[in-house]
């Protein structure tokens, strides 16, 4: 079992339009608080202890907010873009950041643009420290997402990216597909693939990438999430959000 956990938060969301031109989106207020703010108070309340922030566009706002919410969330920031720079991009990026103060640790990553239920984020948490894990969720309209391609034993096979709609979604076959949820659980062996991985079509470097070299070796399991899962993309999720947090 982990303690560490590591949230993705170094991005603007340019589908969040103006709402984020000041701000990270991470920041955009839902009842009065930052979105990030309830993704923060359900990792605490899995168990994490140690919660590592990687930030970068509008970074200044988000230690504002550190400081501001320092008696309820102790965070340790990674400044991204002091790392790595601007140039160099992609989902891989954030988590490369962290390697040094990960320690060879088992640790959880999470986009800080999702909301995890506590629940989901402590069933991830207890997986076997021996695998990595991808979160996987059931979705019927997969075509926006990466899927994960699962073998009889739970093994991921591979990751397939923007599928047709209704792929293996149908009554007559067994579910072997999971929708991409953002929601893992490394072992260190992850950096290793990270110096792997090489730019992808569109010019970034790719988590996904990293995790089905991985998977090739038989190294990663994927772990099936009923409900408790919400992305924050656009301006329309703010009222969506607002009626799950309650």
């Amino acid at each position: 079992m982990t303690n560490k956990i590591v949230i993705l938060a170094a991005g603007k969301g340019t589908r969040m339009l103006e709402l984020s031109k000041d701000k990270p989106k991470h920041l955009i207020p839902v009842k009065a608080k930052p979105f990030i703010y309830y993704l923060l108070k359900n990792i605490k309340q899995a168990g994490f202890k140690e919660i590592i922030l990687v930030i970068g566009y509008k970074k200044e706002k988000m230690r504002e907010f550190a400081q501001k919410y320092q008696g309820e969330f102790d965070l340790q920031l990674v400044d991204q873009f002091a790392i790595l720079g601007t140039e160099k991009y992609g989902t891989a990026c954030p988590i490369e950041c962290v390697a040094q103060i990960i320690n060879k640790k088992n640790f959880v990553v999470v986009n800080g643009d999702d909301l995890y239920s506590a629940e989901n984020l402590k069933k991830i948490k207890g997986t076997k420290n021996n695998y990595s894990y991808v979160a996987g969720y059931h979705h019927k309209a997969p075509e926006h997402y990466g899927l994960h391609k699962i073998d009889q034993n739970g093994f991921l096979e591979s990751i397939i990216e923007k599928p047709k709609a209704g792929i293996d979604f149908d009554d007559k076959h067994p579910l072997n597909y999971l929708i991409n949820i953002g929601m893992y659980k490394f072992t260190p062996e992850i950096f290793w693939a990270i110096k792997k991985i090489k730019k992808s079509p569109r010019g970034e470097y790719e988590i996904t990438d990293a995790i089905t070299l991985l998977a090739s070796r038989k190294k990663v399991k994927v772990i099936q999430i009923q409900d408790g899962w919400k992305s924050f993309t656009n301006p329309d999720d703010i009222k969506k959000m607002e009626k799950i947090i309650g």
